[in-house]
């Protein structure tokens, strides 16, 4: 049988036993198509038709998803009427969630402390409700790379499957009917696993790498409704390996160790009598969960290491790739992130429904309070005024700062050209703005205002000359001039300072002693704003003069006298990502 073959009949297998039971969870990775299509229209067709299945936007709201006051029918009662989220709606049933790796942390953390007690429990609006959500849920995983469901919530869902090798022309008809899961519904309480069954999935969890306590417990849950689902009582060797195919090889973190070293370390054993030989015999296929290591081994995907190995290098790379700017609160533009208590003024947008919400439950104390002759359909008080929050994000802007000085300038100028082109290459998907500041002789000067413009900044590297003094004092104050100008629009700065760190003319025109002064001075101003600096020690070796002007303005000193673009590139987006 084919790998893509062999794995469709194993999703064929999790959607039966998803179907017997809710307990049975199902994280999906498939993009959408015939294939993914095709195992939920086969989950539906072998669910009972008493079982609702409901599906879960990623972006649902959580007054929709846990429940809460009813706004329609407290104005139309005249008292607080509570409505049901969708977690108690799908109580006894099978929830579907749709694009389950965008799923918001405030909604993941709800779904498993629903998968944990079994439960819902609100406190909000002055009502208090608690209602069972005892649910299925199959995780729809469509994220592309790195982008994974959240490892609290898989970790809650027994079978994890990867339908993204499978094509169509691997797809093959279901063994199992409707009948069939009506029947192992019925039979599964008198279904026992032995000791041995939970000892053997226990040290294959163990052999695989796998820390969490609910792995193992998930694959005993499994390998009874397997046997249920085979019409049988007494769980088998074929049920705990099928456990161990769906449970515990998705989740392994490295390759069982092998024993061969062991095997030769230990002393040959006596001879026995024949009784124990032919014992022996009858045994010569090895322990349990030897037998079950190694169906769960042969589930493993043949590229295990390589593909933890990518995703370590893509989590590396994404904590150190900079940032797509700056999360930041804003009055009017942005992402809606909730409501708070506030007062309804200029540059505030004024929440309805949350007004609403608060106001409604005390309507019965305030009409009866109210004094004859006043009348109101709705009383509402200061303090039920909601504000909405929105959150938007800020575009980085990388401001280079260029020592164009007879010292060290002209060995830079190729580096600082290949990072330039660099950045700009990133920044049609990061939405990040260039910056160019050259200081030589007696000035600073800004060869090139914040833009995405490769060509512009090309243009500007080629016409920089080189030669003269080093103003390094006027290079501080114009690229913090600069940053705080970016700032005040709502971007994110960070300022590339290239420099040798040898300061030899001040803002007046004055010599070595003055100008390195001065430059200490402009270092520690720029210290007090804050604003991220990366300084590119760009002598042929360390300075100190260099480490302590960048100790100076609290700096990321990065000694690269042999430096390349592609080094000084991730430097500076290593720096971007703090």
């Amino acid at each position: 049988m084919s790998e893509p073959a062999a794995i469709w009949g194993d999703a064929l297998i999790a959607a039966a036993l998803a179907a017997i039971d809710p307990a049975a969870s199902v994280l999906l990775r498939a993009a959408a198509g015939p294939v993914r299509e095709q195992w939920l229209d086969l989950l539906r067709d072998l669910t009972p038709p008493s079982t609702a299945i409901r599906k879960l936007p990623p972006s649902i709201s959580e007054d929709r998803l846990l429940g809460g006051l009813d706004l329609a029918a407290t104005l139309q009662a005249g008292r607080p009427v509570l409505q049901r989220g969708l977690l108690a709606e799908a109580d006894g049933g099978v929830l579907i969630a749709v694009m389950a790796e965008r799923t918001a942390p405030s909604t993941t953390a709800h779904l498993c402390a629903a998968l944990d007690t079994g439960a819902i429990s609100i406190e909000r609006d002055g009502l208090s409700l608690r209602a069972p959500a005892r649910f299925g849920l199959i995780a729809l995983d469509e994220g592309i790379g790195d982008e994974r469901v959240s490892p609290a919530l898989a970790d809650r869902l027994a079978c994890h499957l990867d339908l993204s090798t499978v094509a169509r022309a691997d797809l093959g008809e279901s063994l199992f009917k409707s009948s069939d899961i009506a029947a192992a519904h019925a039979l599964l309480p008198r279904v026992r696993l032995p000791d041995e069954a939970i000892e053997a999935l226990t040290t294959t969890s163990l052999a695989l790498g796998i820390d969490s306590l609910r792995a193992p417990l998930l694959a005993c849950r499994i390998a009874r409704i397997a046997t249920a689902l085979d019409g049988a009582i007494d769980v088998v060797e074929a049920h705990i390996a099928c456990a161990a195919r769906l449970v515990l090889a998705p989740r392994a973190t490295r390759l069982p160790a092998t024993e061969d070293d062991a095997e030769t370390s230990e002393a040959p054993e006596p001879e026995t009598d024949s009784a124990e030989n032919e014992q022996d015999d009858r045994s010569h296929d090895g322990p349990l969960e030897d037998r079950v290591l190694e169906a769960a081994q042969a589930a493993i995907p043949a590229d295990l290491l390589k593909r933890l190995q990518d995703e370590r290098a893509m989590r590396t790379r994404a904590s150190s790739a900079g940032r797509q700017g700056h999360a930041q609160k804003a009055p009017k533009r942005g992402r809606p992130i909730g409501a708070r208590r506030g007062e309804w003024r200029a540059g505030a947008r004024l929440n309805v429904l949350e007004t609403l919400r608060t106001a409604a439950p005390w309507q019965p104390l305030r009409r009866r309070a109210q004094r004859a002759g006043k009348s109101g359909r709705l009383i509402v008080h200061k303090d039920d005024i909601r504000i909405t929050r929105f959150k938007q994000r800020s575009g980085t802007t990388t401001i280079f700062v260029v020592d164009a000085s007879g010292s060290s300038a002209l060995q830079r100028l190729a580096e600082v050209k290949g990072a330039v082109e660099l950045l700009l290459a990133e920044c049609y998907i990061r939405r990040d703005e260039v910056a160019l500041i050259a200081f030589r002789g007696k000035d600073a000067e800004l060869l090139l205002p914040p833009t995405r413009s490769l060509t512009r900044a090309k243009r500007s590297l080629a016409g920089l000359p080189g030669g003269g003094g080093t103003p390094l004092s006027a290079a501080i104050f114009a690229a913090t001039e600069l940053a705080l100008a970016v700032k005040a629009k709502g971007q994110a700065p960070t300022i590339v300072l290239m420099t040798d760190g040898r300061a030899n003319v001040a803002r007046d025109g004055g010599g070595r002693s003055e100008a390195e002064a001065e430059a200490l001075v402009a270092a520690k101003q720029l210290a007090l704003t804050g604003i991220p600096v990366v300084l590119v020690d760009s002598s042929p070796r360390p300075q100190d003069k260099a480490a302590q002007l960048a100790g100076a303005m609290h700096a990321r000193y990065v000694a690269l006298p042999h430096a390349d673009a592609t080094r000084l590139s991730q430097a500076v987006m290593a720096q971007a990502g703090r």
